[in-house]
């Protein structure tokens, strides 16, 4: 039976440009992979092997309780962390940590000033969207085989990978946030005389700041999806022992490796979400928990004090509300200086 459609491959020519694009330029991605390897992902992984375990978890509880103003959390945090390592996988929980750290932190060095030049052209945007969009849909698997043409196999490859998967989402929430900065307030901070690098990074930086720390945390979260991804190409760390658990069907082994990478994951969600909030609000729901606390503590007390206790805590609910505009009128005043 004859078929309606015309013969249509693409196969050869992409292989014929990758072809050529290798032996091209193949030699110099080597020379910036041996660079990356050695001077930027060896140094931190042996750091963070050379550091005592329970220097680490000191450093996870007093960060955790930095972001979050809560105790319980921190410890129950390092707990967690503690179960990791009691499991045998601390070492690569290091290696994981290691290979997540340097690709989150390359992602925003990337993302945050291609969020800023997309928020300020609009031809950019146009032209940058369509290829956030390819780059979030596009599976994996796909572009894993050009980066290994040019990387080979190993943590190299496995980087960049996590790169293109992750950028996106914080590209997308800086170019938001930026754009939707109160318009009042960067009136009133060009009526001061400020400078386009002034308004930027006084004002508009500031108040984007929550949209572009959830895109680090987006970032972050969608880095370590790639861990498993990333051990089929020679990326040691968790991955390699969930790859193993399905390889050799050790489905106790592959739960210990997933349940450790869960509890990565929720550590540094709560940790990034907390330090996405501004200080002020951190403070104002710390000492709104430490109201509500107070409050369960069975006590007598006068009608005089039940009236300055709801005082109190009508006052630092009125200062929450009004936090976010005292902290834009001060901004556009201090970028004119």
């Amino acid at each position: 039976m004859n078929s309606i459609f015309l013969h249509l491959s693409i196969a050869d020519w992409v292989n014929d440009v990758v072809q050529s694009f290798v032996t091209r330029y193949g030699d110099s991605f080597h020379n910036f992979s041996l660079m990356l390897l050695h001077y930027l992902l060896v140094p931190l992984e042996g750091a963070l092997r050379a550091v005592p375990a329970w220097v680490i978890l000191l450093a996870v509880g007093a960060v955790t309780w930095n972001a979050t103003r809560r105790l319980a959390i921190a410890g129950f945090f390092v707990l967690l962390l503690y179960a990791i390592g009691c499991f045998g996988l601390w070492d690569k929980l290091m290696e994981t940590l290691a290979l997540m750290l340097v690709a989150t932190v390359l992602s925003v060095v990337l993302g945050v000033p291609l969020g800023i030049f997309t928020s300020r052209s609009a031809l950019l945007r146009r032209v940058l969207l369509p290829v956030l969009d390819i780059m979030q849909t596009l599976p994996s698997f796909v572009y894993l085989i050009p980066v290994l043409m040019l990387f080979g196999l190993g943590k190299v490859p496995a980087i960049l990978a996590t790169i293109i998967y992750a950028l996106p989402p914080l590209i997308r929430l800086t170019d938001l946030g930026i754009r939707h900065v109160d318009a009042d307030v960067v009136e009133a901070a060009r009526a001061f005389g400020t400078t386009r690098w002034q308004l930027l990074v006084n004002v508009q930086l500031p108040l984007a700041r929550p949209s572009i720390m959830a895109g680090i945390n987006q970032t972050t979260m969608m880095a370590l999806s790639m861990v498993v991804i990333a051990s089929m190409i020679g990326a040691r760390g968790l991955g390699e022992d969930v790859l193993a658990g399905i390889q050799t069907l050790d489905v106790g082994k592959g739960m210990q490796a997933g349940i450790a990478i869960v509890i990565l994951a929720i550590v540094i969600d709560r940790i990034s979400q907390g330090y996405g909030q501004d200080r002020r609000t951190r403070r104002l729901l710390a000492l709104r928990r430490k109201a509500r606390a107070a409050s369960r503590i069975p006590y007598t007390r006068n009608a005089a004090a039940a009236s300055a206790d709801d005082a109190t805590q009508d006052a630092a609910s009125d200062a929450a509300n009004d936090a976010d505009q005292t902290s834009r009128s001060g901004l556009a005043s201090r970028a004119a200086k």
